[in-house]
């Protein structure tokens, strides 16, 4: 078992370092299997908003974590302290896998591990990010990017969805869904979703389209069209379409895509279905249209997908340095 060691300073920000706490702390009840060893390393005591923190170890110890989290902190416009970048840097250069959630990227980047790469922070401060250190591709849009062995989150919910990403990748979707359900958060959001979209599928009450989104969940294998829509919600096509944009932060069309393909990683995750099955399951008629929308959408094709998640079961040991 490897160790997920949080680098905490002074002026972080608390909330950020309590989800990390939250998923990767003790073990939720129906997890039967090895979990993380949660370990908070600082360089003293250390003051997250109004609470004070008393470390279990000195930085030095991240060097021997399998992943290091870096919180983000509030003052960005103070370089991060010489000791947390040096002892990141180290951390990553021993083999850690190393993230950052929301401006803990800063850390990230003075250390220089995401030069050349993607990356991304809260959307407030990602010109910063970019101006500060040209060398860093910075992302606005997206709420996490995964590079690997370095990974980065937007601010606040994007940091629990980052958090939950790397339970996916340690110990499989079944593990990361009971931890989501135990915290009562959405149990997987992918990192390519725009910042400012709202979530694909809203609170069932209280918009015009609140009893045509579970229709149309329930007929994803059918081919629905626009149309098909506008006509079940007893509105015209252009009006379907701004309460779409209002309700989703998409148009219908768009929307239909995403949850197709959120329906076929979850076949692909919990099923031995083929690819061509899950497409007409999905409505996306053949492997070859999935594998297409798939790809574009996901980052990575149907196969690949599938033995990333379903190669570790709860079962399997957790090595906190695994990584896509």
């Amino acid at each position: 078992m490897k160790t997920v060691a949080l680098a905490v300073t002074d002026g972080m920000l608390h909330l950020e370092l309590s989800l990390a706490c939250e998923v990767f702390g003790p073990a939720p009840a129906a997890v039967d299997g090895p979990w993380y060893d949660l370990a908070l390393c600082g360089p003293g005591p250390v003051r997250a908003g109004r609470f004070r923190l008393e470390p279990d170890h000195g930085l030095d110890r991240l060097a021997r974590a399998g992943t290091v989290i870096v919180p983000g902190w509030a003052d960005v416009d103070v370089d991060p302290p010489a000791e947390l970048v040096d002892a990141v840097r180290a951390a990553h250069e021993a083999g850690a896998r190393v993230v950052s959630l929301c401006t803990g990227a800063f850390v990230l980047a003075a250390a220089g591990l995401l030069d050349g790469k993607r990356a991304t922070t809260h959307w407030a401060h990602t010109r910063a990010l970019a101006e500060r250190h040209p060398r860093v591709t910075v992302d606005p849009d997206v709420l996490y990017v995964d590079n690997g062995s370095v990974l980065t989150s937007a601010g606040k919910a994007a940091a629990m969805d980052l958090c939950l990403h790397l339970v996916r990748l340690d110990h499989g979707a079944s593990v990361a869904n009971t931890v989501a359900r135990r915290l009562v958060v959405p149990p997987h959001r992918d990192g390519g979703q725009a910042q400012f979209v709202t979530t694909p599928v809203p609170d069932p009450a209280g918009h015009p389209l609140a009893d045509l989104f579970p229709w149309v969940l329930q007929r994803l294998d059918q081919p629905l069209t626009v149309e098909d829509l506008a006509r079940r919600a007893r509105m015209s096509s252009r009006h379907l379409g701004r309460h779409f944009r209002a309700v989703t932060g998409t148009t219908p069309l768009q929307w239909l895509l995403t949850q197709r393909i959120r329906h076929a990683q979850e076949l692909l995750e919990t099923t031995d279905d083929s690819v061509d099955a899950i497409a007409t399951a999905t409505g996306m008629g053949t492997a070859t249209t999935l594998r297409r929308h798939f790809n574009r959408t996901v980052g990575v094709p149907p196969d690949t997908y599938r033995r990333t998640f379903r190669a570790r079961t709860p079962s399997a040991p957790c090595d906190g340095g695994a990584h896509r």
